[in-house]
């Protein structure tokens, strides 16, 4: 719920006026205070960007009646600020650095090599995921990856990208049929 808010108000705030869609973000650990998330968009002519996103809640002191009094207030237009950006074309390589461990960092390799670290390993997974999709979709070439565990990058019998829901839902709805085909009788004349 409050990601998809943040998505909102992202995408209402920064990427509508750049007249670009966001696609997919992640938040991630970054040095300097405030929340930092790595994006990504589409632009009008269906260029696809990368792009470091920096929240920082800048504050004006208002005065109130009496002198020791003060209220704080944010701004939300002036929070958002993309610090660094990248096309998608110019990503060489996606590195996962170790696929058998639960490693949320990753490396992003244009001309300098960008490291990143999400939030959790999965939000590492699906920022790749929208990326290899963006990717075959608009720039008609497949994503160069290293170091991921593939089940989780390109679906299969068992994993689904549209979720665990469905996927969940299937496996009880095929259980299901073969516990009633098991208890069918079976004529024993032939």
């Amino acid at each position: 719920m409050m990601s998809s808010l943040l998505r909102e108000e992202m995408q209402r705030v920064l990427f509508r006026p750049a007249k670009q869609r966001l696609v997919e973000f992640i938040e991630i650990e970054e040095a300097p205070q405030g929340r930092h998330f790595l994006c990504v968009s589409v632009e009008k002519k269906k260029e696809v960007q990368l792009s470091i996103v920096q929240c920082q809640i800048s504050q004006t002191v208002i005065k109130s009646g009496s002198k020791e009094s003060h209220t704080k207030r944010s701004s939300i237009q002036e929070c958002y600020r993309m610090t660094e950006i990248w096309p998608l074309q110019d990503l060489i390589l996606v590195d996962g650095r170790d696929p058998d461990v639960d490693d949320p960092c990753f490396l992003l390799h244009f001309d300098k090599v960008r490291t990143v670290t999400a939030i959790s390993c999965s939000a590492k997974y699906a920022f790749v995921r929208a990326l290899v999709a963006l990717s075959d979709q608009h720039c008609q070439k497949s994503l160069n990856l290293r170091n991921f565990d593939w089940a989780y990058i390109k679906p299969s019998a068992f994993y689904s990208n549209r979720g665990d829901c469905i996927v969940l839902t299937q496996i009880c709805f095929y259980a299901f049929n073969l516990v009633c085909l098991s208890m069918c009788p079976v004529p024993l004349d032939a």
